[in-house]
């Protein structure tokens, strides 16, 4: 059995997960690198990342490199000797980083690899109507989320559930995942293999804001998976006209079929609902929040707003 120490490197919640299950498995953590504390808010003051946060209560040694390839961060991390890291949620490293430990370098990814790749793999997969996901642990090469597969499991996701809801699944299930790739490692059980490279991979882009403006044009499940894909962030919208334009973002959604002669995109709307209608049906909206405004329920958004017969998506 190897005698394991661990260099950590993740960033958001997600990560935290992992970092957490590791030290209460009883490893040896003595590093832990993360992103720098970037100023937000009004006041710019500087915000420290979730791993940052959890790691200064543990106690663990902490680098925040602006630059991989620097020299004094490359010094200091060498001088850590580990022979295993993990990453989770983190940027690309350079060769000189994972190339670095004896027992290499591991990552976790929150998809099936080698389908969804990339910066936002849980949102794709609902957007993309999947019915099933998964976390993958796997050896860090050149590229990004291609090395070499540790292990793979599978989570079904539910045909309302939001990123958000499949996020926090993952994020437990992966962390259990981290832990068994630990200890496949550590008594020298792994088993690695190459993916597969196939035309009909899908890719995992990261998500700007025009990805995720709603096209009423489309069909009522695309529409559907895109508002639960996006939510709670960065969330859907559309432009939204109502006497003036304006914009809308759409936290949540229920899709109505039945058969309609409205314009897509037409608004219908009473004391208690507001719908959208589209091709197969309407869409009824049921989390919403205006430019300026909070996030809230639409029953309690149409207390204060009312939308006009001409009112429409755009």
């Amino acid at each position: 059995m190897k005698d394991l120490r661990i260099v950590f490197l993740g960033t958001p919640d997600f990560a935290v997960a992992s970092l957490k299950a590791v030290l209460e498995e009883g490893y040896n953590v003595v590093g832990v690198i993360t992103a720098p504390d970037k100023p937000a808010g009004r006041g710019r003051k500087l915000n420290q990342s979730a791993v940052k946060q959890f790691a200064q209560k543990k106690g663990l040694p902490i680098l925040q490199p602006t630059y991989l390839k620097d020299e004094k961060f490359l010094a200091e991390l060498k001088a850590l000797n580990a022979n295993l890291q993990i990453i989770v949620a983190f940027r690309m490293l350079p060769k000189v980083v994972w190339d670095m430990p004896e027992h290499g370098t591991f990552n976790l990814h929150a998809s099936l690899l080698p389908n969804y790749r990339g910066a936002a793999p849980i949102n794709w997969a609902i957007m993309n109507g999947e019915t099933q996901t998964g976390v993958t642990t796997f050896f860090i090469d050149e590229e990004i989320d291609t090395g070499a597969i540790i292990m793979q499991e599978h989570s079904i996701i539910g045909p309302s559930e939001s990123a958000g809801e499949l996020h926090d699944k993952l994020m437990y299930q992966g962390s259990q995942l981290v832990i068994k790739t630990v200890k496949a490692i550590q008594n020298d059980l792994v088993s690695a293999t190459i993916q597969p490279e196939t035309e009909d991979i899908k890719t995992a882009y990261k998500i700007h804001k025009h990805t995720c403006k709603i096209d009423w044009s489309e069909s009522i499940d695309a529409i559907h998976n895109k508002i639960r894909g996006l939510s709670p962030y960065p969330a859907a919208w559309s432009n939204l006209y109502n006497n003036e334009e304006s914009t809308l973002k759409i936290y949540e959604a229920e899709k109505v079929i039945e058969p309609h002669q409205l314009e897509t995109g037409t608004i219908v709307s009473n004391k208690n609902s507001v719908k959208v209608a589209v091709k197969e049906g309407f869409l009824d909206l049921k989390l919403v929040q205006l430019p300026g405004k909070r996030k809230m329920e639409v029953k309690s958004l149409l207390n204060g707003y009312s939308f006009n017969t001409n009112a429409k998506m755009l």
